[in-house]
């Protein structure tokens, strides 16, 4: 998931692995276009349900609705500890952290992409990489 700014450039906010997912809930709940763009940049299952159908769900389906809302909460408590890192630790302990909690991933994305979720240049991150690997 990402946003572009006036400048156009891509500030990428979440990843989803295997078996996870993204969605805009704030979109889906305000019934109004998305500030944000979701791309699958590898082959994916892409679900798509109307809002009165999910809600109908919700209702009908409560072990469902259990289950929606620990993914939700999950990813949100994903989200707080992003926000935290970046605002208290440093671009080498926050690629550190994205290492450990998207091991799969770090040598499928391009490293443009891990860089603005990291909130850094591509060439610092090759920075932080390079003394990674000489350090004993």
């Amino acid at each position: 998931m990402y946003a572009i700014d006036q400048a156009g450039k891509e500030h990428n906010m979440q990843f989803a692995a295997e078996g996870e997912w993204i969605s805009d809930l704030a979109s889906f709940y305000s019934e109004k276009p998305s500030g944000v763009h979701i791309e699958a940049i590898e082959p994916a299952v892409i679900l798509q349900i109307k809002h009165d159908d999910l809600l109908d769900l919700y209702i009908g389906y409560h072990r469902f609705d259990r289950h929606f809302r620990v993914i939700v909460e999950t990813k949100y408590i994903e989200l707080q500890n992003r926000v935290l890192q970046n605002i208290s630790v440093t671009a080498e302990q926050r690629y550190l952290n994205f290492l450990d909690q998207f091991p799969e991933l770090a040598n499928r994305l391009p490293n443009t992409q891990i860089a603005s979720y990291l909130g850094i240049t591509p060439e610092f991150l090759s920075k932080i990489r390079k003394v990674l690997v000489h350090r004993p």
